[in-house]
């Protein structure tokens, strides 16, 4: 019998396992099970005819142990605190898993972006810096893009925010156009960190690319720039889909193609050579490798049962339940987990940091040599995690990233044992 668990609940059961399974120190559990700092802020902004709309925004700050808050900005209608707590707790073990000296850190604004023309976008986004430039900064709290938000958006806030400083910053934010210090390498980062990952385990498993079978869903930047990689190293990528619809062949797709009908029509459904199917269905077929890059709870109770993939790469955040990941490690299907799978995103992000301090750009080539290093040195430690624990990958990945993180912790102290001085006037 399985309980629904919402994505925070999710998180912290995913980290009580992991600790029971290391006998981690009961109070560094403690500490890392809340975050540090919530911000909630109303962000009143004037619409193009004329009206006033407040909007909500978040800012959650989860744990500075391990060096500034990391973690990117969402516009989605749905988005809630309690989201943006999983998210910000998961982003900080996402960059201890990979050994980057971040914390985590999420942001939100609950809106339609969809909706917004890019001048209340401007004005969503310049409100949204107002309201809490105060707790940010390139030394103490750095945004990212994330669903629904892009490099413009990210340049609004970085300008805003040198604005408010009176000094520029482009360290404040990551993922921003090339033109205003963003980095080479970026949008395809999570895509192409994950594809390390993934080829670490295949050489373990002894899967070879030409043999193995693919379906990709989500066909944002995370999925479409997977599924052109993963087709130019020779794996056989049968099934695309995007919000909308999914598309099928089992011999084949060309992603490029793909990618070209959906520029022109808006969608992949109704791409010639394709079957149509819907997202739901597209889940269902057997496949070796299924890659995860839409949103959350994608994999859940009501589908589990259903999934035919051996494997599934978590390019999106949190897109396995607990309860399904419990019932799919139980079928002897691998999960390769979020917090190190789709990791290459935020070790790019953390590359444009450094050269946003240094002032000093990187060439692609460099860039993806460190890259490849970071992403294979944490699969293979890892899997030797695994190994040693006899547990699952995602066990492991928090297994990983806790032992940094407590170790840390004992270094810093968690400062509940500094006595108050109390000052007489």
């Amino acid at each position: 019998m399985f309980t629904k668990m919402s994505f925070y609940e999710n998180t912290l059961k995913n980290m009580q396992k992991a600790a029971k399974i290391m006998n981690l120190d009961p109070e560094a559990l403690e500490v890392l099970s809340k975050p540090q700092k919530t911000l909630i802020v109303s962000l009143p902004v004037r619409m193009d005819d004329g009206t006033l709309k407040v909007f909500e925004g978040f800012r959650v700050q989860h744990s500075e142990l391990r060096g500034p808050f990391k973690g990117g900005i969402r516009y989605l209608a749905e988005v809630d605190l309690d989201e943006i707590k999983a998210l910000a707790t998961e982003m900080s073990f996402k960059c201890a898993v990979v050994g980057i000296p971040y914390g985590g850190g999420k942001g939100g604004v609950k809106c339609n972006a969809k909706e917004l023309s890019q001048g209340e976008l401007e004005r969503v986004t310049r409100k949204y810096v107002q309201a809490i430039y105060q707790i940010i900064g390139p030394e103490h709290d750095i945004s990212a893009p994330d669903m629904y938000t892009n490099g413009q958006i990210m340049a609004w806030f970085m300008d805003e925010y040198s604005r408010l400083v009176n000094k520029y910053q482009p360290g404040v934010v990551t993922g921003k156009p090339i033109e205003v210090g963003g980095s080479l390498g970026r949008n395809t980062a999570t895509a192409q960190g994950g594809t390390y990952v993934l080829q670490e385990y295949m050489k373990l498993h002894d899967m070879k690319p030409e043999s193995t079978k693919v379906i990709v869903q989500g066909f944002g930047n995370a999925g479409s720039f997977a599924a052109e990689i993963l087709h130019g190293l020779g794996f056989t990528v049968m099934g695309l889909s995007d919000s909308k619809a999914g598309v099928y062949n089992e011999n084949g797709l060309d992603p490029a193609g793909v990618m070209e009908h959906k520029k022109k029509t808006g969608s992949v459904s109704g791409f010639s050579g394709a079957t149509s199917v819907t997202n739901a269905e597209l889940l269902e077929k057997p496949c070796d490798v299924l890659v995860l890059a839409a949103m959350e709870n994608q994999v859940n109770d009501k589908n589990m049962m259903n999934i035919k993939a051996k494997v599934i790469l978590e390019l999106a955040n949190g897109p396995t339940t607990a309860e399904a990941d419990e019932y799919l490690s139980g079928q002897g299907v691998v999960v390769i987990p979020d917090i190190l799978a789709n990791a290459g995103g935020v070790t790019v992000s953390y590359f444009e940091w450094l050269q946003n301090q240094q002032s000093y750009y990187w060439p692609l080539e460099e860039i993806q040599t460190k890259l490849k290093r970071v992403m294979v040195e944490s699969s293979q430690r890892v899997l030797d995690i695994q190994k040693e624990h006899h547990c699952t990958m995602r066990q492991a990945a928090y297994i990983s990233a806790f032992d940094r993180m407590a170790k840390a912790l004992k270094l810093r102290g968690s400062g509940a044992n500094l006595l108050c001085k109390v000052y007489n006037h």
